[in-house]
């Protein structure tokens, strides 16, 4: 089939995700002018990742087939990749991953020689994850010249103004993560190095968290500190004090965020190679140095049919769309153009790629299930279960056709590593969400030890960011923040939006109409709408309905199948308290995450994913700010696209009213 037959009909999508497309994704000629249209810009993806298919003996008649399938998925988004490889492939950059993770060695030469790459990394759209667990602590000997260290702190403050001057001359803000380990002797500085709002603006940060220090914050012991110079014992401090310090900070401004380090490496599938250290900007991807993201996400509101009469999941639609999509994401490793060689060899030695979803909100409230709900948190993991166990059939399928990864020897799905049990049916054994039988992850696991894995980790629930909205679809795995609220448009006039599956609702349940709708967009949700039935109440909760209970246990349901790490944030209203927050991080651990982000409402300078209140700024409306009263504070959290304020989700801004957002 020829390019001109299969974009013809240009695809569905919504004014905001064309208006999203034109500012950031489209080939624009040098007077900023679109020279291509949605539909070309998702052919020249689908064939420049179809073209792969012949470093592997691919006909071209079967790479035009996969060049047709490949748009189709992408076209009728029931698939989209991450916005590199949408951005770019196809053209002379064909840089197409969203971040990557960078060693930061203890010596000046290695801390400046890692500030080099993250330079070239931003430049070429990148974000980086760091830890600076390795360097010594502040006052510390340095031997070379006699003098005494002056600590991580000191020199992410120098990775700080380095993004700066970067992101000055480039289309996209840098990004980084910053971790320290909570057993560094510099933890308290670490923790409290983000307190003032206006510094080290360029960075997340969190502190990875043992489950050495878990068992001491469980029995109220100090803990030891560890210089990682020496290796030796520096001191120790109360667990309680610390976790107290580190809840104090996220109460107060959402950071720092916790991984839990122990439980990452505890499912780190080449532990041969090296331990992991930090993850990717957003947290999701815990990557070992020199790795980058691959990542793609399914869109779930569109996997529904009916069934006598009845929305319910269409199973084998979500199957093909898998098995597409491991395809697609396999094919963005053999092409990409990495910014490093070191980091062209790590990723291509392990090939780990990242599918997850979004639209998981639009998908419970098609089938009318509560988000917090037993009944949701079920179909969650039989959800997961079923992309991760159908992503590793695919992947087995391509490691028969392609070769597996080149350090599987030694990694978790070696048959031999630590003499345990295949890795898949011990992990799963008897723990089946009811669509994979624990027959199926053992007749897998064969598969593996005759032909091995193409990849190492296959799933992750990363930010969809602007490819939700792209998509037309709910971010990620978050509930939404609002059901209705009321947008700026072109010519100055004020426009009602709704939620599409609650308007269709509530106008087939007889409750719609538009002096409702106004007066939802006040807050967003229905809970103090008295007229609303009490049953669209509970299936159309919103982030701030929902107890942190039900944010931790949904979460856990989709980390249990995912081999990544899973993006989220835990929502809080703004009187919740320290405890409340504490309890939290408890919970989350206690349910085994990777890692957890809160964000109390209200608890920044302006308001992130804020409801509208009578007489303030509708944060959700995308309203024209007031740019007489800008400050420089200001400016740090409106969009850099349109200039309204930006919202808070799956751990990073978005606006909500153009589609920018920091997370690809």
């Amino acid at each position: 089939m020829q390019k001109e037959d299969l974009i013809k009909n240009e695809p569905v999508l919504s004014k905001n995700a064309i208006k999203v497309l034109e500012k950031r994704y489209l080939i624009r000629d040098f007077h900023g002018n679109a020279t291509e249209t949605p539909a070309e810009m998702f052919y020249r993806s689908a064939k420049t990742l179809a073209e792969a298919d012949k470093n592997y003996g691919a006909t071209q008649q079967e790479v035009d087939e996969t060049t047709k399938e490949f748009y189709e998925y992408i076209s009728k988004r029931y698939f989209m990749p991450n916005s590199p490889t949408l951005m770019n492939a196809g053209k002379d950059i064909g840089q197409l991953a969203a971040c990557f993770v960078l060693p930061v060695e203890d010596s000046l030469e290695g801390i400046f020689e890692t500030i080099k790459n993250t330079a070239l990394i931003h430049q070429s759209g990148g974000g980086t994850g760091f830890s600076f667990s390795r360097l010594r602590p502040k006052n510390d000997i340095v031997h070379s010249t006699m003098g005494v260290s002056s600590g991580p702190v000191s020199f992410m403050e120098v990775f700080n103004a380095a993004t700066e001057a970067v992101k000055q001359g480039g289309a996209r803000r840098g990004a980084n993560m910053g971790i320290l380990r909570v057993d560094h002797p510099d933890i308290l500085d670490f923790i409290h190095c983000k307190t003032d709002n206006d510094k080290l603006n360029n960075f997340n940060i969190s502190v990875a968290i043992t489950d050495k220090f878990m068992e001491a914050l469980k029995t109220g012991e100090d803990y030891e500190l560890i210089n990682p110079r020496t290796k030796q014992p520096a001191g120790k401090l109360s667990a309680k004090a610390v976790f107290d310090i580190i809840v104090d900070g996220a109460w107060k401004n959402g950071e720092p965020g916790i991984v839990f380090i122990d439980r990452m490496n505890e499912y780190n599938p080449t532990p041969q190679i090296g331990e992991i250290e930090s993850t990717n900007p957003c947290g999701e991807v815990p990557l070992l140095p020199y790795e980058a993201c691959n990542l793609g996400s399914i869109n779930l509101g569109l996997m529904i049919k009916n069934e006598n009469s009845s929305p319910c999941v269409d199973w084998d639609k979500l199957k093909n769309t898998v098995n597409v999509a491991i395809h697609f994401l396999d094919n963005v490793i053999t092409i990409n153009k990495y910014p490093l060689p070191q980091i062209a060899q790590t990723v291509r030695n392990n090939r780990k790629i990242g599918l997850g979803v979004m639209g998981w909100a639009d998908m419970l409230m098609q089938l009318g299930i509560a988000y917090n709900s037993e009944e949701g948190t079920k179909l969650a993991l039989q959800i997961m279960e079923f992309i991760d166990y159908h992503s590793k059939v695919k992947s087995v399928e391509l490691a028969k056709q392609r070769g597996k990864f080149a350090n599987f020897k030694g990694s978790i799905y070696d048959g031999n590593f630590k003499d345990e049990k295949p890795f898949l049916s011990y992990k799963y054994q008897g723990k089946s969400a009811g669509l994979v039988s624990d027959e199926m992850w053992e007749e897998l696991d064969k598969k593996i030890a005759l032909y091995g894995l193409r990849n190492a980790t296959t799933t992750c629930i990363a930010p969809t960011g602007t490819i939700s909205m792209i998509a037309g679809a709910s971010g990620g795995i978050e509930p939404l923040f609002g059901l209705v609220f009321i947008r700026d448009i072109m010519d100055g006039t004020k426009l009602v939006e709704v939620n599409p599956v609650f308007e269709n609702y509530a106008k087939n349940h007889g409750f719609y109409s538009d002096e409702l709708m106004t007066k939802i967009s006040v807050d967003g949700t229905l809970a103090h709408c008295s007229t609303v039935p009490e049953e669209a109440k509970k299936i159309f909760v919103c982030a701030h309905d929902i107890s942190p209970y039900w944010h931790v246990k949904m979460q856990a349901a989709f980390q249990f199948h995912t081999d990544n790490a899973v993006s989220k944030t835990v929502n809080f209203v703004e009187n919740a308290t320290k405890e409340d927050v504490a309890q939290t991080y408890i919970l989350a651990y206690e349910n085994r995450l990777k890692g957890i982000t809160v964000y109390r409402n209200n608890s920044r300078s302006l308001q992130p994913m804020n409801l509208q209140k009578k007489g303030k700024a509708n944060a959700l409306a995308g309203q024209e700010p007031d740019k007489t009263k800008q400050t420089d504070e200001t400016k740090e959290h409106l969009c850099p696209e349109c200039g309204a304020v930006l919202g808070y989700g799956e751990g990073c801004y978005i606006c909500p009213n153009c589609g920018y957002s920091g997370c690809l």
